[in-house]
């Protein structure tokens, strides 16, 4: 009998209740996951009990969500200290001779450099620059964002630091077997790397689409507005007067984006606001407009005099590429409960979701990570708008002041996290575990001042963090009550029963049934939660055939890292999913033939590297 016990059946239910809420978005994943861990406890199948062997809370200490965290504190300190950003110059500087060269450069740097460091920032870093260098260059985005976000995830796979998902199953695995060292996984790795490089400067290359980006949408030259300042005069007949009953809701060539009282930005939405003398009026609109505000000309508006309106200056409008972050507080709500013009003085002109621009009727959709929204306003205002959590900027770098002097010591630190963590146990240098590295260094980066405590907390990725922790619960559950022993169990009959394979293929056919699975998961839900609920019962699968298990770790580890035929399967692909214009089917028509290669080349390399 497959099931057991109540407890079984009850956590067989949840983890169907759990998948379906991943791949349906009920919930933020970290609430599905923390949820999952909380009905576990709940139910008897964990308890919190000190001591004991199902204590739920002993996922808080587990290695891998503190080394996670740790990692994205390194990752800060490097782009705090204007480490990425240098590379990222020196990328514009060296890759702008052409097309194919630009490519390559960026393949190698980003594969290179996300190997060791958190690759969302790396992305984040260098999106902005390679939109730049599109627009500058008339390239096409679309050829070179989802080799931009290909290259971060291949990259990750080269080392135990290099993405989460490596991390969360070597520590699941590292109870059961031998750690995995930080550089076990790089010949592989590397491979990887080498196979998506080939790929994408000959085949995917031809497969990438020619996508149209968000500003592209709107003609500079024809569309270019301004922003004019005025305000209510003595005596004015704006004062006291609503806004819809005023002449100003009337025009048509210039609209009202803010107005403000006493200094002030006035929150009410426009309908319900009414003037009153002295209020600052900022108009946006096309120059004849504006200039038929100040002069009675050429407007809908019958004069400046009737309006009792004095200008006070005029600027130009700036239009922005702006993505939503998977950290914004703007997520869920929509442009008009957020009042979003009078809040920030700016206007949004069209939303770009899931390979769709929408220009018209966005104001009732509700924002979601990786939207990205055309933004136009003053440049002041454009500023104060990207330096907040809720936007990354896709149409320039970001420029914050950076504390170069700082740089040396996070190189530093990581040169040495690198050093031991590759050289520990040898040449009298003492093994090191990977979280007490971890730890070290991002100590390290804080007691130097490369980084803030407080950015260092910004820095973290709660979300993941916490996801982390409920998914290893749920691991946590499945071995203790059972579950992943006779799922094991049924999976090793079914591979035995067939008489047509011979007993030797056996665990090779296991080892791909492994990545595939692993692999087509992470397509769907976080590529963090196939490791935690995948990597014990690749475990129990290799016991149970009398093998090593450390290959079907493997298998599950990279089957989950190589996420490149969906837009949703990995964090980085979300970003430039909006940015470049690209639809769902681009990332499959270009992302499926590279997971088949990659699922071959993991078939053959995996057992090779490491023998059953």
């Amino acid at each position: 009998m497959f099931f057991e016990n109540g407890q079984q059946v009850f956590l067989a239910i949840l983890m169907v209740v759990v998948f379906t809420a991943f791949v349906k978005e009920w919930l933020s994943t970290e609430l599905v996951a923390i949820g999952g861990l909380v009905a576990c406890i709940f139910s008897g199948v964990l308890s919190v009990t000190p001591g004991a062997e199902n204590n739920a809370l002993l996922v808080f200490s587990h290695p891998a969500p503190i080394t996670v965290a740790c990692m994205f504190i390194m990752s800060a300190a490097l782009d705090r200290t204007g480490v990425i950003e240098s590379l990222g110059n020196w990328f514009e500087k060296f890759a702008g001779g052409s097309p194919m060269r630009m490519l390559v450069v960026m393949l190698i740097l980003v594969a290179s450099l996300s190997g060791f460091v958190n690759n969302t920032p790396v992305v984040v870093v260098f999106m902005p620059i390679v939109l730049g260098i599109c627009r500058r260059k008339d390239y096409k985005a679309s050829k070179f964002l989802i080799p931009l976000s290909y290259a971060a995830v291949a990259g990750g796979t080269m080392t135990i630091i290099g993405t989460s998902t490596n991390l969360v199953a070597a520590g699941i695995a590292n109870k059961e077997m031998r750690p995995f060292t930080m550089f076990e996984i790089t010949p592989l790795g590397l491979t990887f790397v080498v196979v998506v490089f080939v790929y994408m400067i000959t085949i995917g290359r031809k497969l990438l689409p020619d996508r149209t980006t968000l500003a592209a949408l709107i003609d500079n030259e024809t569309s270019r507005e301004f922003i004019t300042h005025a305000f209510v005069k003595e005596n004015s007949p704006l004062a006291g007067q609503l806004f819809p009953d005023s002449e100003l809701a009337k025009i048509k060539k210039a609209r009202v984006i803010e107005v403000r009282r006493d200094g002030n930005r006035l929150l009410d939405p426009l309908p319900e606001l009414r003037f009153k003398m002295g209020d600052e009026i900022v108009f946006k609109g096309g120059v004849q407009a504006l200039m038929g505000i100040k002069n009675n000309t050429d407007v809908d508006v019958r004069g400046e005099e009737k309006l009792g309106l004095e200008d006070i200056r005029t600027e130009s409008a700036v239009l922005m590429e702006g993505i939503l972050g998977p950290e914004s507080s703007l997520a869920g709500r929509n442009l008009k409960e957020l009042n979003f013009r009078q809040r920030f003085g700016v206007l949004i002109l069209a939303v770009h979701r899931k390979g769709e621009n929408l220009r018209e009727r966005f104001e009732d959709e509700r924002l979601k990570f990786g939207d990205t929204l055309l933004v136009q306003g003053p440049s002041e205002k454009m500023q104060r708008l990207f330096q907040q959590k809720d936007f990354i900027n896709l149409s320039a770098p970001k420029h914050q002041e950076s504390r170069t002097h700082k740089a040396p010591f996070v190189l530093m630190s990581l040169a040495a996290f690198i050093l031991i963590g590759a050289l520990g146990g040898n040449f009298g240098i003492p093994a090191v575990p990977t979280v007490l590295l971890a730890m070290c260094c991002a100590f390290g980066v804080l007691v130097t001042r490369c980084l803030d405590p407080h950015e260092a907390f910004q820095a973290i990725e709660w979300k993941v963090v916490f996801m982390i922790c409920g998914m290893l619960g749920l691991g946590m559950a499945m071995t203790h009550s059972g579950l992943a022993a006779n799922t094991a169990g049924a999976v090793v009959a079914l591979v035995d029963g067939l008489s047509f394979v011979d007993a030797g293929m056996k665990p090779y056919i296991m080892l791909a049934a492994f990545y595939l699975l692993s692999n087509v998961l992470t397509e769907m839900i976080s590529n963090n939660a196939v490791a935690a609920l995948l990597t014990p019962l690749s475990i129990y699968v290799g016991i149970q055939m009398g093998v090593d298990p450390r290959p079907f770790v493997v298998s599950v580890m990279f089957g989950a890292s190589a996420s490149f035929s969906t837009p949703i399967g990995y964090q980085t692909n979300t970003f430039v999913y909006g940015a470049g214009g690209y639809k769902f089917s681009d990332f499959f028509k270009v992302g499926f033939p590279l997971n088949v290669m990659l699922w071959i080349v993991a078939s053959i390399m995996i057992p090779w590297l490491w023998p059953f």
